[in-house]
């Protein structure tokens, strides 16, 4: 049975679901960071899923809806990188007053490199980072949710009235800018253009990275690849799993990979 609720922080609140771990495994807590904008809304059933399952098998997990958005306050526009890094840090101190065991972050593409960023922090005593498909380069990251501001003037006006470096001209000049209904503050948006996740090592004892591909041979990709030998080199244990199925968090409909579930648990349970 999972329980809702405002956690009071910074401007305001967050909203909260908690899903405790079954008496008989305590095996810890997991705070979830979710992915950006609108992959958070497509990602809701896979991340809920996924929690209930994780606190079957004995976890405490925590979803935290970051600042500006969700139904957490603030509005979107003044969401900066260092806010959200704090609420999760304000999540895992909520969770780990309440569970027996070690902590660990589990996120959701830019929420796993959000999540990964905050595990750098060794004071937090981390044990497990679970990433779902993170996002490699925040620059290419970027460059893709400004291409949907063009995509709409396409459709609305039959031509886009600038390219992807009119726009980060325009950011860069101190604008916002209205991409897909939300507002992308220019001090977020350079927030977002420098992570890159080789450089963000976290101070933790294990690393699962999970991906989900649409080929038969699934794979990791090669970005993600990149970063975790970077982070091997550097004595980190990583395991690293990539699983056939739709890439849920941008499907128009509703979907669910059933296959990373399972390749997440195997991988949790062969930590224990």
């Amino acid at each position: 049975m999972f329980s809702a609720f405002f956690l009071p922080a910074e401007s305001g609140h967050r909203f909260c679901i908690h899903h405790p771990g079954a008496p008989e495994g305590a095996r810890g807590g997991i705070v979830y960071a979710h992915p950006f904008c609108e992959e958070m809304n497509k990602s809701r059933r896979m991340a809920a899923l996924q929690s209930r399952r994780l606190a079957a098998l004995g976890y405490s997990v925590l979803q935290i809806d970051l600042f500006g958005c969700g139904d957490s306050s603030g509005d979107f526009a003044d969401a900066r990188w260092e806010i959200w890094k704090r609420d999760l840090q304000l999540a895992l101190d909520w969770l780990k007053r309440r569970v027996r065991g070690p902590l660990a972050l589990w996120g959701l593409r830019l929420g796993a490199t959000l999540a990964a960023d905050v595990a750098r922090d060794p004071g937090l005593g981390l044990e497990q980072l679970v990433l779902w498909q993170p996002v490699a380069s925040g620059e290419q990251f970027l460059t893709q949710f400004l291409r949907l501001r063009l995509a709409a003037e396409m459709l609305a006006e039959g031509t886009a009235r600038s390219g992807v470096s009119d726009l980060r001209d325009s950011l860069r000049n101190g604008a916002s800018l209205e991409i897909a209904g939300y507002d992308l503050h220019p001090k977020l948006a350079s927030e977002l253009d420098s992570l890159r996740l080789a450089e963000l090592v976290p101070a933790v004892k294990r690393v699962h990275c999970l991906e989900v591909s649409a080929t038969e041979t699934a794979q990791l990709s090669p970005a993600s690849e990149r970063a975790l030998q970077g982070w091997r080199s550097k004595g980190l244990e990583v395991r690293a799993a990539s699983v056939t199925g739709e890439a849920f968090w941008s499907t128009i409909e509703i979907a669910e990979c059933e296959a990373l579930f399972a390749a997440t648990e195997k991988s949790l349970d062969g930590a224990s």
